[in-house]
């Protein structure tokens, strides 16, 4: 019972940390977008067009594993204790 409530705790708090990264992330790209796709557009030599689809597919995926491998394990944890 101890270490489920403690697993509990870790998730939630996994859960939280991660979906703040990933605001941030997303917030960063609605107001520096430009500035971050022609620094990145230079670094590796992709065009833009394409890197906006990048980091549409990274954000995108992010957030799934956020869902896959924080929360649902959170909720889930939560209605059992």
């Amino acid at each position: 019972m101890q270490n489920s409530i403690l697993l509990s705790e870790i998730f939630g708090w996994m859960s939280l940390i991660n979906i703040g990264l990933l605001s941030v992330a997303s917030l960063a790209l609605i107001w520096w977008g430009d500035k971050i796709t022609s620094i990145h557009s230079r670094l590796f030599g992709v065009p833009v067009p394409r890197l906006k689809n990048m980091y549409m597919n990274y954000l995108a995926q992010y957030k799934l594993l956020i869902f896959v491998f924080n929360l649902i394990p959170y909720i889930a944890l939560k209605i059992i204790y």
